[in-house]
């Protein structure tokens, strides 16, 4: 790699900037509701124990992986995997995978954003004082009358839009890690404050109870693959993110130390936020089996009927909006990094070019709400195909690539340079990443397809 070509390739300022900003890509929305839920519904602490064991073995060596052909590229996806496929001596078609992450980051965040919109408007609804003494009727019919109505769905979508490529725009100092820096202490913030206010509750130990109290009768085939499944998903692997975020971390760094702590922050993340709903719901005697329906419609109707319930709203909501903000800000980045890099398109423009892009397929999305609702395929929405062909399709073949080229096609001397492992150390790494984790995310994949079931 050329002395001019890494001056020319932006860089975290430290290996905390790359943690922060990676942790800030895997913390998102499904940390918010599903990890709690998921946890809860499958045996509490025995599915934490599980959960555990499939991060170690399948997400790890998978992001450790992603990290490392990024750090080893020094580019975008796109390019960086033909260098590296250059580079191991191996077919130029291994670049498939740098353009999976790209497709992948850009259709996912077509429909993230519409999502992201909803939050964001929750927290003007909350401000107007929209959740203060409604009853169930009502607030479900706040959420309805959002995702009916285009013009409101698609002026929140825009927002959204607007929000991410701002950050993006500004380049990799001044603007991801920037923003990383601020935001994400301040949703670690905002989380233990919500749970400071949640330990004298009525519903703290119920929730506490129905979150970790190890339930082995819960525990089935299908508990391992929710956990698997989960476990693979929550870190942003196979988009693109990591990669393109490991492109620009500092070549003193760690890889696996910094792998270790991302992998802490958002489990960590995910627990607290689980610590912070349930109590809320439990509180109000509501069941907590609610899907993505806990944020938007089960949790307004609590905090409604709570003592600084409109606060706790606002604040809820402004939590659920950064989530998706630093997860959003990681996804148009591959697809920003490779206009600015491959064609010389200053970063504004590309940041520009790819949100206008990515905002025009998301207004699909957003209309199968209401306009094109009837427009199915498979009986799915828009929304619903795109969620699927990423969440089944593009991910898991993604993450299952990037661990069998790092381990079977790089040569085993530049996987052991750029990881500093030696030894047993990288021996274990090299089994996990060669045979155990594309294993673990065939059966992620299978699941997904339904051959399961």
């Amino acid at each position: 790699m050329s002395a001019q070509h890494l001056e020319s390739h932006p860089q975290w300022s430290t290996r905390l900037a790359f943690i922060l900003a990676s942790a800030g890509s895997a913390v998102g929305l499904g940390n918010i509701w599903k990890f709690p839920y998921i946890m809860g519904d499958n045996g509490g602490g025995a599915f934490v124990l599980i959960y555990l064991g499939c991060l170690l073995i399948v997400a790890t060596p998978i992001l450790i992986s992603e990290v490392m052909l990024g750090r080893r590229s020094r580019s975008n996806p796109i390019s960086g995997m033909a260098k590296l496929s250059r580079e191991a001596g191996v077919s130029p078609a291994w670049q498939l995978i740098g353009w999976m992450g790209v497709l992948t980051g850009f259709l996912i965040l077509s429909y993230y954003s519409v999502v992201m919109g909803w939050a964001l408007a929750y927290i003007e609804k909350a401000a107007d004082g929209a959740f203060v003494g409604a009853d169930a009727d009502t607030v479900e019919g706040i959420f309805t009358s959002l995702v009916s109505n285009p013009g409101t769905l698609l002026f929140w979508h825009t927002v959204a839009m607007l929000l991410t490529i701002t950050v993006v725009a500004r380049g990799v100092r001044g603007g991801l890690e920037l923003a990383t820096r601020i935001m994400m202490p301040l949703l670690i913030a905002i989380l233990v404050l919500l749970f400071g206010y949640n330990i004298g509750t009525s519903g703290f130990a119920p929730a506490m109870e129905f979150m970790f109290a190890p339930d082995f009768s819960r525990v089935t085939g299908e508990t391992f693959l929710v956990a698997l499944g989960h476990a693979f998903f929550t870190l942003s692997l196979g988009m693109g993110a990591i990669m393109v975020y490991g492109s620009y971390m500092p070549a003193n760094a760690s890889i696996v130390k910094a792998g270790i702590w991302i992998i802490v922050l958002d489990t960590a993340i995910a627990l607290l936020a689980g610590m912070v709903i349930f109590p809320i719901v439990f509180s109000n005697g509501m069941s907590p089996e609610q899907g993505a329906g806990l944020i938007f419609q089960t949790l307004p109707l609590a905090l409604g009927a709570m003592e600084w319930g409109y606060w706790l709203a606002i604040v809820l909501f402004i939590l659920v909006s950064i989530a998706a903000w630093t997860s959003a800000i990681s996804l148009v980045e591959p697809a920003v990094s490779y206009l600015y890099e491959r064609f010389g398109v200053r970063r504004l423009y590309s940041a520009i070019g790819a949100g206008i892009a990515t905002w025009t397929l998301g207004v699909f999305s957003a209309l199968s709400f209401n306009l094109i609702d009837d427009v199915t395929l498979f009986g799915k929405n828009f929304f619903g195909i795109m969620e699927f062909l990423t969440a089944n399709i593009l991910l898991p073949a993604g993450g299952m690539l990037i661990a069998l080229f790092a381990a079977w096609r790089m040569r085993r001397a530049d996987s052991s340079e750029e990881l500093g492992l030696s030894g047993g150390a990288y021996r274990l790494w090299w089994a996990l990443a060669a045979v155990v984790a594309p294993a673990g995310v065939a059966l992620v994949f299978l699941n997904g397809l339904g051959l399961f079931g």
